[in-house]
């Protein structure tokens, strides 16, 4: 699920929000920007690649989450002749619409606040 149009169009200097377990961060807006182009891409690997980062990077944080929910976010199936996969688990794909709309909701409470905190700064 990507980000709507009214949350790109908003505030250069908005919050980012970060659920934790414990130390953990069990989901915050780099996983979920993960877990979209793992929805996207059919594949940790290439989430990965269009992401940037390495797939070790992207494997460790899929670990990270689904560790810290009470099932898998992300389910994949290991390389082969016909090449590994991975998709969203329905458990997955309820975390990041909670998550984004949470995040939403956020940043619609906090609008008028940022607008009045960005002409303070630089």
């Amino acid at each position: 699920m990507a980000k709507t149009d009214k949350q790109s169009a908003q505030h250069h200097e908005s919050p980012r929000l970060r659920v934790l377990l414990g130390a953990a961060i069990a989901i915050g807006p780099g996983k979920a920007d993960l877990l979209d182009a793992i929805a996207a891409n059919g594949s940790i690997s290439a989430a990965a690649k269009r992401m940037g980062m390495s797939y070790r990077r992207a494997w460790l944080l899929v670990d990270t989450m689904n560790g810290c929910f009470r099932g898998p976010l992300v389910a994949s199936t290991r390389g082969g002749a016909g090449g590994g996969g991975a998709q969203l688990t329905p458990l997955g794909v309820e975390v990041l619409a909670r998550y984004r709309d949470m995040e939403a909701k956020a940043l619609d409470s906090l609008d008028e606040d940022l607008t009045a905190f960005t002409k303070l700064m630089r």
